[in-house]
């Protein structure tokens, strides 16, 4: 039997008992592939490496290494979370690493959204060779593959995948969801007590903010975006169903406002949310004027540097979810 080819008498994981089960089932294969050994894993705090983290947590312990690569690309308050939720509450061997500078520093004056992309990937894979360099005794790689990794992308997804670390660096794969659909790893985090803000954590693109920061990414533009991003997920996520994906964007272009009597140049935040069931196809959803209205004051008071509030509202296609 293909060990990466799901069994068509495998039964959707939809309830907490059968959650438990599937635990169950993992942690004592991963004691039995594992042993005694040393697990690594790049914990993003993603649902399907938190998911896979908490499996191997519970699997080994800390035999279980975890290393957070903060890359200053991600949302506000998530390194926070990762390390509250992981090394606070469920006692991880978590290994911190800031490297904001380092990433910022390399993508300075780059406007090309696939050269971001590909010193993103680039520069997190030599981070977390470097990190992997000082352990011992490591023989297994953890990684949140989940079926759609396999079955769409003929092997694991670029933002999971860190085999293209060097070749001194050679560890047995351990990826206890491979087998599992999206909806189905959610479930599993449930059961395993992860906070909903972890499990139910909306699709976040690899090289995250740095897509969402358009063009060159500067550090005072990117502090916007982190600022305005998080009012806007605020706001949306009350709406009582709420949307498949919601984010701020905002664009290297100015337009001219006004502040204490006089002119000044600032940047557009763009407002996005969609509906999607697989990010082949999306539709704008609508939102409440009184929301837009809210969102639009609070952006405008606290972020600096903006001076407009724009919603997108287009259905990819033709736009595609992301804007690079």
């Amino acid at each position: 039997m293909d060990p990466n080819k799901r069994p068509e008498t495998m039964e959707r994981i939809t309830t907490p008992e059968l959650a438990k089960a599937f635990i169950d089932e993992q942690v004592e294969a991963i004691k039995a592939q594992v042993g005694d050994k040393k697990v690594l894993l790049a914990l993003s705090g993603g649902v399907d490496s938190s998911v896979v983290a908490a499996l191997l947590i519970k699997a080994i312990g800390d035999q279980l290494v975890c290393v957070h690569v903060n890359h200053g690309l991600l949302r506000k308050d998530e390194p926070e979370m990762v390390i509250k939720v992981f090394k606070e509450e469920l006692g991880a061997n978590l290994i911190y690493v800031d490297a904001v500078d380092r990433f910022l520093d390399k993508l300075a004056g780059v406007d090309d959204p696939e050269q971001k992309r590909k010193i993103i990937g680039k520069e997190f894979i030599e981070v977390f060779a470097d990190e992997a360099r000082k352990l011992e005794g490591i023989e297994f790689l953890g990684q949140g593959t989940i079926y759609p990794d396999i079955t769409e992308s003929k092997g694991v997804k670029a933002h999971h995948n860190v085999g293209g670390l060097p070749e001194d660096l050679k560890f047995e794969l351990v990826e206890p969801v491979k087998l599992l659909y999206k909806d189905e790893v959610r479930v599993v985090g449930k059961a395993l007590g992860l906070p909903d803000k972890m499990v139910y954590r909306q699709p976040f693109p690899g090289p995250g903010l740095g897509v969402r920061c358009v063009g060159a990414i500067t550090r005072d533009r990117l502090d916007a975006l982190r600022e305005a991003d998080a009012i806007v997920r605020a706001h949306i996520g009350t709406l009582p169903e709420v949307p498949w994906q919601y984010f701020a964007v905002v664009p290297d272009i100015k337009s001219t406002g006004i502040k204490d009597d006089a002119r000044y140049m600032g940047w557009p935040v763009v407002i996005r949310a969609i509906n999607s069931v697989d990010a082949t196809s999306a539709q704008s959803i609508e939102i409440p004027w009184s929301m837009l209205c809210a969102m639009r004051d609070e952006i405008l008071e606290k972020v600096p540097g903006v001076n407009r509030v724009l919603w997108d509202f287009t259905d990819k296609p033709v736009s595609t979810i992301e804007w690079e």
